[in-house]
């Protein structure tokens, strides 16, 4: 089914920001195996893997539309040094990502692909999900200090 120009290109947009998403979660999740923090490594390989789920379903709705995915274009990613850092990059993808998603749906809206609409809340309610979490962790830090949190983060181990 031949889709419209404009919300292929979004959906490519939208792909390369789950792609970047991507490559930042994997890499401050390794970082977190690596310092040993077993609980925060596992949140955010699962907030990775999730990225990757919503880079599978835009590319198969790209196809659908007879688009070309681009696999290749990616953001900026923004490895932070230390744990809290690291939330608060990955707070400001997610960020992006919801108004990003709104955008989408707002534009399926408007010219009427009521299949993409769908796909794209879908996918925005996960977002949130990611913010969720990240607000909890970034509310936790603060309230706990960082050493009592980080302490919390071996427990898994």
């Amino acid at each position: 089914m031949k889709g419209n120009d404009r919300i292929i290109a979004k959906l490519n947009d939208l792909l390369s920001d789950e792609l970047t998403a991507i490559n930042q979660y994997m890499v401050h999740s390794e970082m977190c195996a690596n310092w040993r923090y077993v609980d925060l490594h596992k949140a955010d390989e699962k907030r990775a893997i999730d990225e990757m789920k919503h880079a599978e379903k835009l590319i198969g709705r790209i196809l659908f539309l007879e688009g070309s995915p681009t696999v290749s274009k990616y953001g900026k990613i923004n490895i932070g040094a230390g744990v809290e850092t690291q939330v608060a990059n990955d707070h400001a993808s997610e960020d992006g990502a919801v108004k990003s998603y709104n955008d989408g749906i707002k534009l399926a809206v408007e010219t009427g692909d009521n299949g993409t609409r769908e796909l794209l809340e879908s996918i925005l309610k996960d977002e949130e999900s990611h913010i969720d979490f990240l607000e909890s962790q970034a509310d936790q830090i603060k309230q706990i200090g960082i050493q009592n949190y980080l302490a919390q983060q071996m427990k898994g181990e």
